[in-house]
């Protein structure tokens, strides 16, 4: 598959710059580095707050011919442990509000996305809200591994190219 547009989610603003709800904006900055998709796929950050991508992805939208399938949004997923990734098309939101805004505006889930896990490592039995982790800064850490992430989820997107 040949993206048109890469939509990377988090929220705008120093007071979220580097949290683990903007992996999505992180992951663009990563692609903009690597050289990758500059010159065949127009690379994005949403503007405003995560609950409100719908807007920025319609704006994309329209300039790649309405066509949803050639849109790869990248968002952080607290369902899935820190260290993974999953890339799926035409999926409901699962209660991430910056995708089910954007499904909403779109109107349709026939896109992309790179599904980045933020949930840290727990002990057996404890399973903290993502409310608790999500609006902090990345630990030093945990943005090494995020990194090593992005270097292999960028070999999954690149395979569907």
């Amino acid at each position: 598959m040949d993206f048109k547009a890469i939509l990377g989610l988090g929220n705008e603003g120093v007071k979220y710059k580097n949290t683990y709800h903007n992996v999505g904006q992180l992951m663009i900055d990563f692609l903009t580095k690597s050289d990758i998709f500059t010159k065949t796929a127009i690379l994005a950050k949403n503007q405003g707050f995560m609950n409100e991508s719908g807007t920025s992805a319609m704006k994309i939208f329209k300039k790649i011919g309405n066509k949803p399938e050639l849109l790869l949004v990248i968002h952080d997923d607290s369902d899935i442990v820190i260290g993974k990734f999953k890339l799926t098309i035409n999926q409901s939101s699962a209660g991430h509000k910056g995708i089910q805004d954007i499904i909403n505006k779109l109107g349709t889930k026939n896109f992309w996305r790179l599904r980045i896990g933020i949930r840290p490592l727990e002990e057996k039995g404890k399973r903290m809200k993502a409310e608790e982790f999500v609006l902090k800064k990345i630990k030093k850490e945990d943005l090494e591994i995020i990194n090593k992430v992005f270097a292999e989820s960028l070999s999954a997107i690149t395979k569907e190219k």
